[in-house]
């Protein structure tokens, strides 16, 4: 374990660092953009052959898509406007609804994302899907997920290059991959942490917002969840998540900022 944490501490030194849109939190500076786009499309492709995906024809998919397009347009519009233009060019956006009882929607790097049947309930409603939507891309967008699968190459694989990883462990790097983005897990789960989950929230609130949704709507859905649970979430200092309470709290704390990027 303690040489785990000197390699991880070393690879931090030498990675070179990036900065978190809004929130200005200096990151590592991560995993090389074109292996983790490979690596997306390839899952994502993967992900859709074994998934029941629902036909662009049925309203729930032309919803999601809908939503997601304007969402997306959004996030561009945002790094074109503050001085993250060449990050635009890291999205190839794609939008898809698989046919699963499962509260789930995650967003790979690239912009592919997947929504689950099952949590379009508990959205009920665009404005619902947008504060889902917006929350999900904001992860990628705020590289996230990458920075997670940083930290686990570093542990558990010495410090290992992802290529190298790739092809000497490959499945320990695929599954890295998908538990750094959630993939096959409930949302919320161990998939990230407070501080990443707090900034996915600030950054999917300035998207909807840019986007045309009142991003008030987040805290109608963060409740919904916190029912949905059944009074099942451990204490917030047992989990890597924020306590519902406080969720939705920092939400409505953040509200009249996120307002202030509505059209």
């Amino acid at each position: 374990m303690k040489k785990a944490l000197i390699v991880l501490a070393t690879s931090f030194l030498l990675w070179q660092c990036s900065t978190v849109p809004i929130t200005g939190r200096k990151q590592v500076k991560l995993l090389p953009t074109s292996q983790m786009q490979s690596m997306s499309f390839s899952q994502y492709d993967q992900v859709k052959q074994q998934g029941n995906l629902l036909p662009d024809s049925d309203p729930r998919v032309k919803m999601v898509k809908e939503i997601g397009s304007k969402i997306s347009a959004s996030v561009d519009q945002f790094l074109a406007e503050n001085g993250m233009k060449d990050r635009v060019k890291e999205f190839s956006w794609e939008f898809n609804v698989t046919d699963e009882n499962t509260v789930n929607a995650w967003c790979m790097p690239g912009g592919k994302v997947m929504f689950y049947t099952g949590i379009l309930p508990i959205c009920d409603g665009e404005a619902g899907i947008a504060t889902v939507m917006g929350h999900e891309i904001a992860h990628a967008v705020a590289r996230h997920g990458n920075e997670r699968m940083s930290q686990g190459l570093a542990v558990q694989a010495g410090g290992m290059a992802l290529s190298v990883a790739l092809q000497e462990k490959p499945e320990m790097a695929q599954n890295l991959f998908l538990s750094s983005y959630g993939v096959g897990s409930q949302l919320g789960v161990l998939k990230f942490s407070r501080l990443h989950e707090s900034e996915a929230d600030k950054l999917g609130l300035v998207f909807m917002a840019m986007a045309g949704y009142d991003p008030g709507a987040a805290v109608g859905f963060w409740s919904r969840m916190a029912s949905q649970k059944g009074g099942q979430a451990p204490p917030e200092f047992l989990s890597t998540h924020p306590s519902d309470e406080r969720r939705i709290q920092n939400i409505k704390n953040y509200l009249p900022k996120a307002r202030s990027y509505m059209p």
